[in-house]
């Protein structure tokens, strides 16, 4: 590994050396969603930003097993453990069981990713999944006098600990004021800071999912699983842990307290936080009324491809602005570029010396904290450069081990460019009526998956008053 990997460390706030605990092999854990709804094109952005993080680091040589949860349960309307649950909350507005909305969701995010050629993790677990290791995580922090009971509930006390706050140098003070609007103050902390580990029956009444415990029926809180779903698949020692900086506080603040306090050591080295993606008023958020969905910008005719190229071209570490406007300029060049590489001969030698001068470029760039923008300057001054088309092809088909953005996948000709054979219109047709029926079962995951598979195949669907067109693209 000639080029070492350089990211910012949100744990000791600049950017460092990537050194793994075990040689050759990274253990990586990544927040996953709430499955109460569709993620937004926001949420998305720093799923392909960890997705870019795994994808560069197999690039440079490393064995990577990356673990995310599925919160299905505990994950509350205020991260401060107020309000109502949003698994719950969902259940309601769809008037569904809270594991039909869980399995929908959960569907429906990994078809988003699909199209996003986001790699789903080696480990993918629910919370609902891991009740015992909640309960024995809780037990052994009750016995080490870090939690404590009080109203029905299990509290963490924060105030047993040299340092709550890591990752920030603000005090106690400014980090709670304002850290949500809809804060409310739990009367039965002992610290304003203290946060729930395990809610009783005698809170959330009509909560759905309880289970027994040694402190009665009930369920976990948020902050708990991702500290035992990590452990359970990475052990004692953790190389990297990634998230949105909305997840720093409390969320991530939590887990590094209550992980510390059970395990007697320091549990993880290197934390990868993305920015927001913005629109015109502020941080995307699911409260606003609609909200951007990667079957949303299909619908109007986007690539979703196109979205990662958007992302790709900006740094993680910077708040990005969404706008059509610009997805319209992104698309032009994703286009461009494409039927670029499309026009280079395939076969032929590979220049090896040109090869590994445009590797050795690339890879830096994507070492030096993730420049995945320098990196397709790289790609595309490769393209201008002096070199065989097969070696052209060669790197490109390379780079796109980490660019995923199908760069040298085969496409079908424009409407019109080749006659449509009738085996390919019929299967169109079949599974436009399977498309139809999905639909009419409100299956939309089953519903979305079948138009990606479609346009994987170079046919795109476009929903109309007269019914479903489809076109060659």
């Amino acid at each position: 590994m000639e080029n070492k990997l350089n990211f910012y460390n949100t744990l000791t706030k600049k950017v460092e050396r990537f050194v793994p605990n075990e040689d050759g092999k990274v253990s990586m854990y990544t927040c996953g969603p709430t499955v109460y709804h569709y993620a937004h094109i926001g949420n998305l952005r720093s799923y392909i930003m960890e997705d870019l993080l795994e994808k560069i680091l197999r690039y440079i040589g490393y064995d990577v097993k990356r673990v995310m949860n599925i919160t299905d349960v505990g994950h509350l309307s205020s991260d401060a453990d107020t309000g109502e649950d949003k698994m719950l909350k969902g259940a309601k507005r769809e008037h569904k069981s809270v594991m039909e909305i869980a399995k929908y969701y959960t569907d429906a995010f990994f078809s988003d990713c699909g199209k996003l050629n986001i790699k789903t993790p080696d480990v993918v677990e629910p919370a609902t999944n891991c009740i015992d290791e909640f309960i024995h995580m809780i037990q052994v922090l009750l016995e080490k006098g870090f939690a404590y009971g009080a109203g029905g509930n299990i509290y963490f006390d924060t105030s047993r600990l040299k340092e709550y706050y890591v990752f920030s140098n603000l005090s106690e003070k400014e980090l709670l004021v304002g850290v949500r609007e809809d804060v409310d103050e739990d009367a039965n902390k002992r610290n304003k800071s203290d946060f729930v580990l395990w809610f009783t029956k005698s809170k959330f009444d009509d909560q759905e999912l309880k289970w027994e415990s040694p402190w009665g029926l009930g369920y976990p809180g948020w902050h708990i699983e991702c500290s035992c779903i990590s452990m359970k698949h990475l052990g004692e020692y953790m190389d990297i842990h990634c998230g949105g900086v909305d997840n720093i506080f409390p969320h991530h603040t939590n887990e590094v307290a209550q992980s510390e306090s059970y395990l007697g050591h320091k549990w993880c080295n290197y934390w990868f936080h993305v920015h927001h993606l913005n629109d015109k008023s502020g941080k995307m958020s699911k409260s606003k009324g609609e909200f951007l969905t990667v079957s949303l910008l299909e619908s109007r005719g986007y690539d979703p491809l196109v979205y990662r190229f958007f992302c790709l071209q900006s740094h993680y570490r910077k708040p990005l602005e969404f706008s059509y406007e610009v997805l319209d300029n992104m698309g032009a060049a994703y286009e461009k570029l494409v039927k670029r590489i499309g026009t280079l001969e395939r076969g032929g030698e590979v220049d090896q010396a040109g090869f590994e001068e445009y590797r050795g470029k690339f890879e830096a760039a994507l070492c030096d904290d993730l420049n995945s923008a320098m990196a397709i300057t790289v790609l595309y001054d490769m393209l201008k450069a002096d070199l065989s088309d097969a070696t052209k092809f060669a790197l490109a088909e390379d780079f796109d081990r980490v660019l995923s953005l199908n760069l040298t996948v085969p496409r079908a000709g424009k409407e019109g460019d080749s006659k449509v054979d009738a085996e390919l219109e019929a299967f169109v047709l079949a599974k436009i009526e399977e498309r139809k029926a999905a639909k009419k079962e409100k299956d939309f995951a089953k519903a979305d998956a079948i138009r990606a598979e479609l346009l994987e195949k170079g046919i795109a669907l476009e929903d109309t008053r007269e019914g479903v067109k489809w076109k060659k693209v």
